[in-house]
């Protein structure tokens, strides 16, 4: 199998490799959509996620997946050889415990996203179909990418992922030539590479798996919860979802911290993330201080009644002529 290329490798993107590093943390936060041009890393990003679970699973979603290839469905060969109902798992179940990745989630049909939302965010996937139910679990991190020149997702699939962000802007040169300098190396000798980041990137599965382990001893507390409804609803958020992934992604950032409460700085970190594409209203700008205003060169200072106005002459009746009598003619008989 062609290893991955390490996250901890990857230059720049410290935004996206939060966000991905979060949502390994607590897969409950219904997964990271990435937006962003053509060549901004996004697959090779998500692939990285990978290496920090356990698993280690990636499975990748083809677009042309038929609902009965994604859900799982029923055996025939078992159902007419053996004359028996047995379920034949499909995509949500390999990718239990790893990472689903859905490219160009936005050119999926809508009801395949939904689908994929669902189980991600319950984590398990309930199967009811050809006479056979059948329930097994699915919780994977699943990550979508999107280029916003092909098409939009609509806002109700938008507010079903946990998490987005968006990738814009050019890396400065210097980032582009030491990202084309570790693509190069990867390329030409993987395991070379991969041993030559190994220490990082042990590091970093290593911080990952001790804020899993500590995610459940932090608590929801009434403190973070208020101050992220007072955000939202600033922000003009409709429905509730923002509050709660908000809520989940800031315990996560607590845990990658390695703290034991949720704080400012933790509630801070997850707003672009939560907002990105749920945020209605703009944030005001802050209120600059106001300068007193000089009164006008050509306008003159207003006295008291006293003084009067100087230079100002008082009106002139004009003649309007002499009044014109309109002719009288005669009624009609």
């Amino acid at each position: 199998m062609q290893p991955h290329f390490p996250l901890a490798a990857v230059v720049a993107a410290d935004d996206l490799k939060l966000a991905l590093c979060l949502a390994a943390i607590d897969p409950a936060i219904g997964g990271v959509l990435i937006e962003g041009p053509r060549g901004m890393a996004k697959s090779t990003l998500a692939r990285g996620v990978a290496d920090l679970l356990d698993g280690g699973r990636f499975v990748t979603l083809p677009l042309g997946a038929s609902e009965e290839r994604i859900v799982g469905t029923l055996d025939l060969d078992a159902a007419l050889g053996e004359g028996r109902v047995r379920f034949s798992p499909g995509i949500l179940a390999n990718a239990d415990g790893g990472v689903l990745y859905v490219d160009e989630v936005n050119l999926l049909p809508d009801h395949l996203v939904d689908l994929l939302l669902d189980v991600a965010a319950s984590g398990v996937n309930h199967v009811e179909r050809d006479g056979l139910s059948h329930s097994h679990p699915a919780r994977f991190v699943l990550i979508g990418t999107m280029n916003p020149e092909e098409g939009e997702l609509r806002p109700q699939l938008l507010d079903r992922f946990g998490l987005k962000v968006e990738l814009g802007g050019t890396p400065a040169p210097a980032e582009r030539a030491e990202i084309v300098r570790r693509r190069l190396a990867f390329d030409a000798d993987p395991q070379a590479f991969l041993g030559h980041w190994q220490a990082e990137q042990d590091a970093l599965r290593q911080r990952c798996a001790q804020a899993r382990r500590r995610l459940p001893g932090i608590p929801l507390d009434d403190a973070a919860l208020q101050a992220i409804a007072e955000r939202c609803y600033a922000a003009g958020v409709d429905g509730l979802r923002a509050d709660i992934v908000w809520l989940r992604g800031a315990r996560a950032h607590a845990a990658w911290r390695g703290a034991e409460r949720i704080e400012k700085e933790d509630i801070d970190a997850l707003e672009p993330f939560a907002l990105a594409h749920r945020r209605r209203h703009a944030p005001p700008p802050p209120a600059q201080p106001q300068a007193p205003q000089a009164p006008a060169a050509n306008q003159p200072e207003q006295g008291t009644q006293n003084e009067g106005q100087w230079g100002e002459l008082p009106p002139r009746a004009v003649p309007a002529g002499a009044a014109r009598e309109l002719p009288r003619w005669p009624k009609k008989p």
